[in-house]
């Protein structure tokens, strides 16, 4: 006899069925947003911002206001809304071609003025909406539809680590690298979200959390592969840690 097991949904997460590949991580990533707002209480007075990505349909999936943005223009777009409604808990939801490819300048001047908002990164190596590209997160030797052959320094150039390139800058408050790789790191994960979320409603401050996440598909694995690729090689490339706590930057 199978047992169903249930469990509650978070009150600004939508109840809909996913877009999303299975085994892909977006999916949980939403839920562990969902329970952050839920558990500061601002659902109701938050608004987020999407770009073109897999992410761009994140509005079906959030019980709360959600706008679009040009790709890799997120931070922009939440920098205004922030500016205009500063009682607002604005964050960006987006991947690592829109973030650190088309978005690097916006990321990186958001970050060094200490905009007020949240940004939610998900790191899995590849552009996953638009065939299976070449990231600057992808590995070195990773084979994808522009690096068919694994991607190569002296050509194209070692990945691009974006937490420790942000901790370079004074002004962000909260920095944190996580992996969804197992149970453990999902709960990790979602207390590190909640953290980049209380750096702006307790301390009207910049937080910046970068999730790596599984892409089966894309990555060419199995689901459980994905999961151990995303332990295995991708944390070893991006580890997993915090770099900024409370403004402070946080030893290795």
């Amino acid at each position: 006899m199978s047992t169903r097991v249930v469990f509650d949904r978070p009150e600004a997460l939508q109840d809909a069925h996913t877009h999303y590949c299975p085994g892909c991580g977006h999916g949980t990533t939403h839920r562990l947003v969902a329970e952050a707002l839920d558990k500061l209480g601002v659902r109701e007075r938050t608004i987020g911002v999407a770009p073109v990505g897999c992410a761009v349909l994140a509005y079906f999936y959030m019980n709360f206001d959600v706008t679009e943005a040009a790709h890799g223009r997120t931070p922009a777009v939440a920098t205004g809304i922030k500016r205009v409604l500063p009682d607002r808990v604005v964050f960006s939801y987006q991947g690592d071609g829109d973030l650190a490819a088309i978005g690097m300048a916006e990321t990186v001047h958001a970050a060094n003025r200490g905009e007020a908002i949240t940004v939610i990164f998900i790191n899995n190596a590849v552009y996953g909406m638009t065939g299976g590209q070449m990231a600057p997160t992808s590995l070195l030797g990773q084979r994808t539809a522009t690096s068919p052959e694994g991607r190569d320094a002296a050509t194209m150039g070692p990945p691009v680590r974006m937490c420790e390139l942000l901790n370079t800058l004074d002004r962000p408050y909260h920095i944190e690298r996580v992996a969804l790789d197992g149970p453990a790191g999902v709960r990790r994960a979602g207390r590190a979200i909640l953290e980049a979320f209380r750096a702006q409603t307790e301390h009207n401050a910049y937080g910046f959390v970068e999730v790596l996440s599984p892409c089966p598909v894309y990555q060419r694995l199995s689901p459980v592969e994905a999961l151990e690729f995303v332990r295995g090689p991708l944390s070893a490339t991006f580890p997993v840690r915090a770099f900024r706590k409370g403004g402070l930057i946080v030893d290795a």
